[in-house]
């Protein structure tokens, strides 16, 4: 009887310990995912104030530049695919879609002297500047909120209980090939 009882003991000491593993990886899964929400959360709201920006920098442009339709018109198209973005996965590419038109649209003002000297237009090119600085370092906090959850998802032994549970991978927010190449423009 005696042999039974440590026996019995042990059984529940390891069924205890892996009911804490579990709960404890479970609860560590949880928090990275939200980590990776949150950051996220944080560069929508940066995108979402890049966007505003961009009609009174259109509209700015257009007076100066009236006749280059195709670029304004891009960065109208590109804009409002971020806005109306369902996705994580869509606003990113909508991102770096506005990314490349709105480079273009900078790329006018080297043409139009006065609308370089517009100080409308240098404030707006300001502030895109500015939060286009911000975008770029929340982007590097939430690649690494998603590096240390994949990490946790494909990690031995945690992987195991992401699995049962159904946690799904998170997208890095990546440049495109076109996000790497220097805008050319032609007039």
């Amino acid at each position: 009887m005696g042999g039974m009882t440590i026996a019995l003991i042990i059984v529940g000491v390891i069924v205890l310990l892996i009911i804490m593993f579990v709960i404890g990886t479970y609860n560590s899964l949880i928090k990275l995912r939200n980590m990776v929400k949150d950051q996220w959360s944080q560069i929508d709201v940066l995108l979402k104030r890049r966007a505003d920006l961009i009609p009174n920098l259109v509209e700015t442009v257009k007076g100066y530049a009236s006749h280059e339709k195709e670029t304004l018109d891009a960065v109208i198209t590109a804009r409002n695919k971020v806005v109306s973005s369902s996705s994580t996965h869509d606003e990113m590419a909508a991102n770096n879609e506005l990314t490349g038109a709105l480079s273009k649209l900078f790329a006018l003002s080297e043409a139009y002297p006065d609308l370089k000297a517009n100080t409308n237009f240098l404030d707006l090119q300001a502030n895109l500047k500015e939060t286009e600085d911000k975008i770029s370092f929340a982007r590097q906090f939430y690649n690494d909120a998603v590096l240390s959850y994949k990490n946790k998802l494909e990690l031995f032994p945690s992987n195991i209980v992401a699995s049962i549970f159904g946690f799904k991978p998170e997208e890095f927010f990546e440049a495109t090939e076109a996000d790497k190449e220097v805008p050319k423009v032609k007039f």
